[in-house]
Formats: structure tokens, C-alpha cells, sequence
């Protein structure tokens, strides 16, 4: 099947960071600063927003790899910011470039991979896999 995906397709995702985001609330540390996964999570979901509303119906984009740097504190309060772009199609492999901005820095960058699946085939073979 043709994906009709582009490289420089781009999408922006903003979040509130609030309590729940805080490195202390997630248990991946011990302060209230903005949690590495969080921020993680919101490059994740700019990723998808750049290319799953463009995909046929039941097809979409699972994540395979990550590679970033966590590089400034986020209070809570402070408004984030994360922005993907397409930079490599290789048939069904997704190459994004991702960053990551609070109100006043940068505070994250780096490279994320998705691989586009047919959603009723991945669902049956992760259910068939739980049933083993």
C-alpha cells in the first residue's frame, strides 16, 4: 500500500505542566519539575499529529526508538511546548526530528522513529500474544 507522507510534514502539541507532570508525581525522581516521560510522551503525540491524520482509515503509527536529551527544569505552571517533523521515509519506518520548549528555553531535542500498522492486525497479534 501507498502512504501518501512527505518529509517536512510538521505538527505542535502545547501542555499546562501541572502536578501530575512532575518528575516526583511519575517516580522518575524526586522533585516537582517537569518528568522526562512527559515530556517524552508530548514528542511522541507532536509525531503522530504530523502524520496519523493523513494515514487511510485503520492504519496507524506505533513508536519503535528514541533518542533525546532532556536538556532544562520545567516548573509547574509553565506552559510546554513539542514540535515534530518527518524527516525520513523509508516505506513503513518514520523518522522524526522532535524538540521540546517551555516558556522560556528549550528543554528537549532528539530523534524519534514510528512504524505505520494496519490497527486490526497489530490488536490480533497483541491479543493473540497475551492468550500464549
Amino acid at each position: 500500500m501507498e502512504f501518501n507522507l512527505k518529509v517536512g510534514m510538521k505538527a505542535m502539541v502545547e501542555h499546562l505542566v501541572g502536578e501530575k507532570d512532575t518528575a516526583a508525581s511519575f517516580g522518575s525522581g524526586m522533585v516537582l519539575v517537569y518528568a522526562t516521560p512527559m515530556m517524552i510522551g508530548l514528542m511522541e503525540n507532536a509525531s503522530l499529529k504530523a502524520v496519523d491524520p493523513y494515514l487511510p482509515e485503520g492504519f496507524a503509527t506505533v513508536g519503535t526508538h528514541l533518542d533525546v536529551r532532556h536538556l532544562a527544569a520545567t516548573p509547574v505552571g509553565m506552559q510546554v511546548r513539542a514540535e515534530a517533523e518527518l524527516i525520513e521515509v523509508e516505506g513503513k519506518r518514520l523518522k522524526f526530528k522532535i524538540e521540546a520548549f517551555d516558556e522560556k528555553d528549550k528543554i528537549g531535542e532528539g530523534y524519534h522513529s514510528r512504524y505505520i500498522i494496519q490497527v486490526d492486525k497489530f490488536i490480533q497479534a497483541a491479543d493473540a500474544k497475551g492468550k500464549k
